[in-house]
C-alpha cells in the first residue's frame, strides 16, 4: 500500500513543538526548503505504519505556506539511519502548494499578506512570474554555454545567473521536473489553480484532500489531475464542510484517478480501512465500482501521484517486490497484515517476536526482544 499524503518523520511522534518540522512558516513562498532534510527516521510512526500494510509513503510540507517546498516519496523499512536511506529509487521529487484558509489565516494573523484569497493567488502569480524569469535565464545561460562549448571552449566559460534557490525550484516546476501537489479544498478554488497551471504552463499532478473534488469530477478527469482524499474526515474548518462519503467513488466512475491518503499518524495505520468505507459508500450510493477500482486508490492511483508508477503500485513481473499478505480480504475490518515486504525484504511479520525500529523506544516495550 502507498501512502500519498503523510507527515511522518516530519511531525514525528511523540507529537511535541521539538518535533513540529514540517512547516517553515516563515514566509509564504518556501518552495527552497526540503520535506527530506526534516524527516526524523527515527520516528515511531513508520513502524505501525508498516505493521498496518503500508510500504511506501509521500512526504509534504504542511500547508502554512502558499509554496511549502519540496516532498519526497520514501520506502518504510527499519534501520534506517538518515532520511536518505529511505528514498525511494526513481522517484521525482514533488513541490507541496495550498490554497485556502491555511496561507491567509497564518500569514493574515500577522498583518502579512497573504490575509485573503485573492492575496493567496497575487503573491503565488508574483512568485510563479519570478520564476518564470529565472528560467529563462537559465536557459539564456545553457545555450551561452552550448555555444562556447561549440566554438571550443575559448576564454573564459559563461558567467551563470546568480543562485536563488527558492527560483530555482519553481523554474524546475515550470519546467516538468517537479510534481505539483496542491492541497485544496473546495471546487471554485480547484477552478483558480488550475487556470493558473493553465497560465504558467505546468500541470498539476494532485489536488489533496479536495473534499468538493466530485463537484468537478469530469474537469478532473479530462485534465488527467488525481484526487488524494479522505474517506470521511471532514467539518474541521468551513472549506472542509461541503464533503460527501461518496466523494472517490464519484470520481472514480467519473474517470478521475482518485486515492485514499491518511494525512495522519493513526490513519495510515488502517488505510485499508479507510478506502473500504469509501468503496461500500459508493457502492450504497448505486455507482458502479470494482473492488479493483477501490484497491487502486490505495496502490496504483496513488504510485501515480507520486510519479512511480512504472515501478510499484502493482504485482506483475519486473516491478518492485513491495508485496502485503494479508490475514483476510483486505477490506475486512477484521484484516490485519499478516507479511510487508519492501524490496523483497520482510519489514513486518505479525506474531513474530521484534524489537522497536525506533531507538525513542528501545527498553520501552513490554517483553521486548533485544536486538
Amino acid at each position: 500500500m502507498i501512502d500519498a499524503h503523510s507527515h511522518l518523520g516530519v511531525y514525528a511522534t511523540p507529537g511535541v513543538d521539538a518535533h513540529s518540522d514540517g512547516n517553515e512558516a516563515t514566509a509564504p513562498i518556501t518552495a527552497e526548503v526540503n520535506a527530506l532534510h526534516s524527516f526524523w527516521p527515527q520516528d515511531p510512526g513508520l513502524q505501525r505504519a508498516s505493521a498496518g500494510g503500508v510500504t511506501t509513503i509521500h512526504v509534504l510540507p504542511g500547508s502554512a505556506n502558499l509554496v511549502g517546498g519540496r516532498s519526497v516519496t520514501l520506502r518504510v523499512r527499519r534501520g534506517a539511519m538518515a532520511a536518505s536511506d529511505l528514498l525511494f529509487p526513481g522517484a521525482p521529487e514533488g513541490v507541496k502548494m495550498a490554497c485556502g484558509e491555511n496561507p491567509k489565516r497564518v500569514y493574515g494573523s500577522r498583518n502579512r499578506s497573504p490575509a485573503t484569497r485573492m492575496g493567496n493567488v497575487a503573491v503565488l502569480r508574483q512568485a510563479l512570474y519570478d520564476a518564470r524569469t529565472t528560467l529563462r535565464e537559465l536557459e539564456a545561460h545553457e545555450e551561452e554555454l552550448r555555444t562556447w562549448c561549440e566554438d571550443g571552449a575559448r576564454g573564459d566559460a559563461p558567467e551563470p545567473p546568480a543562485r536563488n534557490l527558492q527560483r530555482e525550484t519553481l523554474a524546475r516546476l515550470l519546467r516538468g521536473e517537479l510534481l505539483p501537489q496542491v492541497h485544496c479544498y473546495r471546487a471554485d478554488e480547484m477552478r483558480v489553480m488550475l487556470d493558473l497551471a493553465e497560465e504558467f504552463g505546468f500541470s498539476i499532478r494532485a489536488f489533496h484532500h479536495a473534499v468538493e473534488a466530485y463537484k468537478i469530477a469530469d474537469e478532473l478527469a479530462v485534465r488527467e489531475v488525481a484526487t488524494a482524499t479522505w474517506a470521511d474526515w471532514w467539518g474541521f474548518k468551513l472549506e472542509a464542510l461541503d464533503a460527501v462519503l461518496e466523494n472517490a467513488a464519484l470520481l472514480t466512475v467519473a474517470g478521475a484517478r482518485a486515492v485514499i491518503h491518511s494525512d495522519s499518524a493513526y490513519d495510515i495505520q488502517r488505510l485499508n480501512q479507510e478506502a473500504a468505507k469509501a468503496y461500500f459508500a459508493g457502492l450504497a450510493a448505486g455507482l458502479e465500482l470494482t473492488e479493483d477500482d477501490a484497491l487502486r486508490w490505495i496502490t496504483a492511483n496513488a504510485a501515480w501521484v507520486l510519479g512511480i508508477d512504472h515501478l510499484t503500485g502493482r504485482l506483475a513481473p519486473g516491478l518492485r517486490a513491495d508485496v502485503v499478505l494479508w490475514s483476510q480480504h483486505p477490506f475486512s475490518v477484521y484484516a490485519r497484515a499478516d507479511y510487508v515486504f519492501v524490496d523483497g525484504i520482510a519489514q513486518t511479520v505479525r506474531g513474530e517476536a521484534e524489537h522497536p525500529w525506533s531507538d525513542f523506544e528501545l527498553g520501552q516495550w513490554p517483553n521486548e526482544v533485544q536486538p
